[in-house]
């Protein structure tokens, strides 16, 4: 197996001996995934991005983990194996983690589905690494440089559990600055792509995703199971999906009899992936795009009196940071009710968020109590969170949460 020139393959990183504070050793020994630099007491000197931290306890000076170590991050460390007995880290170990990520996404792989997470960072052993598959085209993304010595076995391991044919690499912004490396972002490094804009299928339903230019690797994986859900929901009704982007919810909602579907989004690029996404498929229904200001665009829907039977608001985090936390919540309340006032009788409102920072009993609260202070009859049909190929490993790991609300009057 063959890569592009620019996967090195020469790189022997370090062993490197830790010892951290009793909280950090502790947080290692309930299995959490990051060590930041104020948990570590002593480590080499010489230490760079990539070299295997192994962490050795104060108790019999034993090892109890195995981690990346990252210079470039305030999480020093990230942890790749924490069973506290010995192994050895090479294309084995890379191999058996990638087949075991791979087996839980199975039942997914037996619907009508062909695109799936297949690497999970973190909550897949592979922190700050993400591999998504689109039919045949396996999109892996890079968030630190501490992968680079291990890119090619990686690689191989994917290609070879995945069956793809294609490898495609998109790097994070801070990866795209880099110098230690010669990866370009979006460089094809494993066989051909005829196309960027790659083909797939979601429950039947048929997308695109731009692999070398769209937003993270093409495409949101995450909310597939409520897309799916929504769409079923949707027939012969009328729906407006919020932050639309290349229109999932729109194009489930079409594919499944909606009436009318409205999708809204800032982008205007984004809208017109959503109308050919549309397209991919048979439908009868109208679609309609309105580009602009989210808020400011159902503030205007209210005041023209627009009521749809399904209203799905799933916005892009608020709260990047733990300062933002506070305006994220009112944000999230201040959609919740505009949502409501779009919503028609015995209609359904789907409220989702992703910000990591705000939690699920925050987010379910704050809707929650928008929606009692409306006087509005409603019960709360379900609560969902991540999709089968978004398994969550660490609390921090859990992001996505969406609730739906169905009104009585």
């Amino acid at each position: 197996m063959t890569f592009s020139a620019s996967i090195k393959t020469t790189l022997l990183p370090k062993r490197l001996a830790i010892k951290l504070t009793a909280k950090g050793e502790n947080y290692v020994q309930q299995g959490h995934p990051w060590v930041f630099s104020e948990s570590i007491v002593k480590f080499n000197a010489d230490a760079k991005s990539g070299d295997l931290a192994i962490i050795f306890g104060k108790r019999k000076n034993g090892m109890i983990g195995i981690g990346l170590y990252d210079a470039e991050s305030p999480i020093r460390i990230k942890m790749i194996y924490n069973e506290g007995k010995p192994t050895q880290i090479d294309a084995i170990f890379f191999l058996r983690n990638i087949e075991n990520a791979y087996q839980k996404r199975l039942p997914l792989l037996k619907t009508e589905t062909t695109s799936y997470r297949l690497l999970f960072g973190e909550n897949d052993g592979f922190p700050s690494l993400i591999a998504d598959v689109y039919n045949s085209v396996l999109v892996v993304k890079l968030y630190s440089e501490i992968w680079l010595p291990y890119l090619n076995t990686i690689l191989e391991s994917l290609v070879h559990v995945s069956g793809c044919k294609t490898v495609v690499i998109r790097l994070s912004r801070g990866l795209q600055q880099s110098s230690s490396h010669q990866l370009k972002d979006g460089e094809v490094v494993y066989g051909t792509l005829e196309n960027e804009v790659v083909e797939f299928v979601e429950h039947g339903v048929k997308f695109s995703a731009n692999v070398i230019k769209g937003h993270k690797t093409g495409y949101f994986l995450d909310h597939r199971e409520n897309r799916r859900q929504v769409g079923l929901l949707s027939k012969n009704k009328t729906v407006l999906d919020v932050f639309s982007y290349a229109g999932g919810f729109s194009v489930h909602a079409l594919a499944n009899g909606a009436k009318e579907v409205s999708s809204l989004d800032i982008s205007s690029q984004a809208l017109e992936i959503a109308v050919q996404n549309g397209t991919l498929n048979t439908y009868s229904g109208k679609h309609i795009t309105l580009a602009g200001d989210a808020f400011k665009i159902l503030e205007q829907l209210i005041s023209e009196g627009k009521r749809f039977d399904v209203v799905v608001i799933d916005p892009p985090s608020f709260a990047k940071q733990q300062s933002e936390i506070l305006l994220a919540k009112k944000k999230y309340a201040q959609l919740a009710r505009l949502g409501e006032k779009l919503t028609a009788r015995e209609g359904l409102l789907v409220l989702a968020s992703c910000s990591s920072r705000v939690t699920a009993r925050a987010f379910y609260d704050i809707n929650e109590q928008t929606l009692i202070s409306t006087k509005r009859s409603f019960s709360v049909e379900q609560k969902t969170q991540h999709d089968i190929d978004h398994p969550v490993g660490f609390p921090e790991g859990s992001y996505l949460k969406t609730g739906y609300y169905r009104f009585q009057d």
